[in-house]
């Protein structure tokens, strides 16, 4: 159970930071309207490597910070402001957002995969995110640096990523319609998770 907890979580923490509307999840939806859902899913395998390699480099860095006290209290400050920043814009400023259409422009039919996978690199956001998520659970006593817990937490988040890009390739026509309502409220959802993290890491700091 101990082990099984970080999948969970990575799962669910990857499947809220994914789920609004973005470049990688757009494109998924127009390879499947356009070329299929094989094509598609090619894409979102790709892309899923790419967030496989980012989020393991970013544990293994959270576990190497981890290791030395001298910056952790430092770090877990940033990461007070980070999360609270976060929270902040999604309980105010995204209360209206705006639907994201996909900018890439699909020409002609090539090799999906390694076309998720270089979409999947231009976006580096989510290595200061699973370090400072990491951390976070870390110091909230939900997550350790060893070697299982690290395996379960990255597959879970690459999971949860999958899971959202598969979701766009089957039932985005629903979700078109949706798209709003679905960014309104799921900014409510993921702002109490980063208000959660801050909390905590603020806590942690506060008990040592």
């Amino acid at each position: 159970m101990t082990n099984f907890l970080p999948l969970v979580l990575g799962f669910c923490i990857a499947f809220l930071a994914v789920i609004l509307p973005g470049l990688i999840n757009m494109t998924a939806a127009k390879i499947s309207l356009q070329e299929g859902k094989n094509e598609a899913i090619s894409f979102a395998v790709g892309a899923s490597v790419v967030v496989f390699v980012q989020t393991f480099i970013a544990v293994l860095f959270a576990r190497f910070i981890s290791q030395h006290q001298e910056i952790v209290a430092t770090l877990q400050e940033i990461g007070i402001f980070i999360f609270a920043g976060l929270s902040v814009y999604f309980f105010w400023i995204a209360k209206k957002p705006k639907k994201i259409k996909p900018e890439a422009k699909i020409k002609g039919k090539s090799n999906r995969f390694f076309f998720g996978m270089l979409l999947s690199m231009l976006n580096l956001l989510p290595i200061p995110f699973y370090v400072f998520a990491s951390m976070g659970l870390a110091a909230a006593g939900y997550f350790s640096f060893d070697k299982i817990p690290v395996a379960t937490f990255v597959a879970g988040v690459v999971l949860g990523s999958f899971s959202v890009f598969y979701l766009y390739i089957v039932a985005f026509k629903k979700i078109e319609k949706k798209t709003e309502f679905l960014m309104r409220n799921i900014n409510y959802v993921i702002g109490s998770v980063t208000t959660f993290m801050a909390i905590v890491t603020l806590i942690k700091l506060l008990c040592d």
